[in-house]
């Protein structure tokens, strides 16, 4: 099976030039099944989508015969099309880009489902990744390894973060060692370090409701080479205080993969401790960086102008942009989640 990083393809990190941004309209599914979640679903995801919209081209997958409604909340200058699709997380179900500078790549992860999750379909959204590589124009190339695109961060020197749980888990590779997955990702995404965090935030775990069993992009996510910003739980009453001190933990004992240890920027979680029932894991980690632009979750929450702060004095030379992200993560995910970047080339 041929290999992206072997014909000299590489991720770049997100900070790097779009050329757009590609997101998947939410449908009638398990996730939005009352018509009241789904109307308030895509709600928010045209907020996300008219943000990012901003700063650069944006591209909206829709099912069949749903483009029309969501124009109408996308507005004018975004772009859809159809495509048959099960959910809306484009960051999991889509392509993951490369690009050797001249030419745009793409890998198709194998995708089950989050681990193959009762509430989960994926019949479509299995093939989704193909087709809008096929839509960008890119070379595509297939890896076995079951893995979304929410689960892994590169600072594009070499470097990935990954989560135990989720690459490493019965649910997705049984089977698979620690070094076959690391030999794989490098293959596919040009790193070389793989920087293992044990686990994700406690509530993207069951019964936790809908959830991703441990993604990387609500925990840590690179700022810049040799930069992370990472979740950290200050109230000792929520069972991420021990999740995220054990991460942070493990990021400050890390090297990347040009022999630095890591300068780990410490985020703290908005001050809500639950939400619908459960544990929330409302993250500000799960921001998405577009062209001169940082789209930063927001939670109606004391905390929401020191991230935004904080965010502006790492990216300077960006505008954030706060957008309330509460009924995107009720459904499992964040505005990173629902957004996948198309590089420059």
């Amino acid at each position: 099976m041929d290999k992206a990083a072997a014909d000299g393809f590489r991720m770049p990190p997100e900070w790097a030039p779009h050329e757009r941004t590609w997101m998947a309209w939410p449908g009638p599914n398990p996730t939005f099944e009352d018509p009241g979640d789904l109307a308030a679903a895509r709600a928010a995801w045209a907020s996300v989508a008219r943000a990012v919209r901003r700063f650069e081209p944006v591209t909206v997958v829709c099912g069949p015969g749903q483009s029309a409604d969501a124009r109408a909340l996308l507005g004018p200058d975004v772009t859809t099309v159809e495509r048959e699709l099960d959910d809306a997380w484009m960051r999991d179900t889509g392509p993951t880009f490369l690009t050797d500078g001249r030419r745009l790549a793409a890998v198709d992860w194998t995708f089950n489902g989050w681990g193959g999750q009762e509430w989960a379909r994926w019949e479509h959204d299995g093939r989704i990744a193909a087709q809008v590589a096929d839509l960008a124009g890119a070379r595509t190339y297939t890896s076995e390894l079951v893995n979304e695109g929410g689960a892994i961060h590169v600072d594009g020197e070499g470097t990935v973060l990954l989560t135990e749980t989720v690459q490493l888990g019965p649910e997705r590779n049984p089977g698979w060692t620690r070094e076959r997955v690391e030999a794989e990702i490098h293959a596919q995404l040009g790193t070389r370090k793989a920087i293992w965090l044990p686990r994700g935030l406690t509530g993207d775990y069951p019964p936790n409701g809908f959830g991703t069993l441990g993604h990387v992009d609500i925990v840590a996510a690179f700022a810049r080479p040799g930069v992370v910003v990472a979740h950290v739980q200050p109230d000792p009453a929520h069972p991420d205080h021990e999740v995220t001190r054990e991460s942070v933990g493990v990021l400050r004992a890390a090297r990347d993969a040009r022999g630095r240890r890591l300068e780990v920027v410490e985020v703290q979680a908005p001050t809500v401790l639950e939400a619908d029932g459960h544990w929330a894991d409302h993250s500000y980690i799960n921001h998405y960086l577009c062209n001169g632009g940082v789209v930063l979750c927001g939670f109606d929450d004391p905390r929401d102008e020191l991230a935004a702060g904080l965010f502006r004095r790492l990216f300077p030379d960006r505008e954030v942009t706060l957008v309330d992200a509460r009924t995107i993560f009720s459904g499992g995910g964040g505005i990173h989640c629902v957004t996948q970047q198309q590089p420059r080339i």
